[in-house]
């Protein structure tokens, strides 16, 4: 018993910048923090699932009118997936300091300084963006969406297809805005750079416009009210690199290449 706490303490001991530890190690590191992750996913589950209803209330207003289910089982798997969402969104934070803290041993001791900054602004990010799907996307899209309708045809919408479209619609636009927050922490550390960003602008609105048609609906109207959004975060992605990007001494650079040469 003593050797088994013995050994999981050493698994999950935390790894300083100056150890090598080999890739069977970095692999059970990851997996101990994905096991933190997924309980805590589990925990607000069970939390959630108490107020399940009062999510697909809340997550049903922007629709403004009433859902069916078509099937004997699909009421209780619904509430299943409400507070399975409800979970993920209220795991953010740990989510991201996890990662963070699988990451971190190869940061130089002066860049973890960004850990707390870091976590809270990819927080409050990822808030904005669900906020932003919530009260201003998700309207739009259900009121242009269901215009189709006319006179003659009368919406009847699932709930289980509504809650899956608004949970990965919420969830896309909270990862979507975390973009300048990483581009922040990149730009910092020296490995993005403006005038990186700025030439692969074309790959990226291409990338942008792939991501949102996976995210939204098929349809041209939604890709693009995801779109516009992103496309605008990345420029602000640039300014940031510009602003607070770690400075090049082009003259250091220039001595190297002459004493290289």
């Amino acid at each position: 018993m003593e050797r088994g706490q013995e050994m999981k303490k050493k698994k999950i001991r935390k790894v300083t910048s100056e150890e090598k530890l080999p890739f069977t190690e970095h692999l059970e590191e990851l997996r101990w923090r994905l096991i933190i992750i997924i309980a805590t996913i589990a925990v607000w589950f069970g939390i959630c699932y108490t107020y399940s209803e009062d999510i697909i209330r809340f997550v049903q207003k922007p629709l403004n009118q009433k859902l069916i289910f078509i099937s004997p089982t699909e009421a209780f798997f619904v509430n299943l997936k409400a507070s399975f969402f409800g979970a993920i969104f209220l795991s953010i934070p740990v989510i991201i300091y996890e990662l963070w803290g699988f990451v971190s041993p190869g940061l130089l001791e002066k860049e973890k300084k960004y850990t707390l900054p870091f976590i809270i602004s990819a927080t409050v990010c990822f808030i904005i963006g669900v906020a932003f799907s919530y009260f201003i996307a998700l309207p739009v899209i259900m009121k242009f969406m269901l215009g189709f309708a006319g006179e003659k045809l009368r919406p009847m919408i699932s709930i289980d297809n509504y809650i899956s479209f608004v949970g990965r619609f919420m969830i896309g636009s909270g990862v979507i805005f975390e973009f300048p927050v990483v581009i922040f922490f990149l730009s910092k550390i020296g490995i993005a750079t403006p005038e990186f960003l700025s030439q692969k602008r074309g790959y990226a609105i291409l990338g942008i416009f792939i991501l949102s048609a996976v995210l939204t609906p098929p349809d041209i109207f939604t890709m693009f009210l995801m779109a516009i959004p992103l496309m605008a975060l990345y420029e602000i992605s640039i300014i940031i690199a510009r602003l607070f990007g770690k400075r090049v001494d082009m003259s250091a650079v220039g001595s190297q290449l002459k004493a290289k040469s």
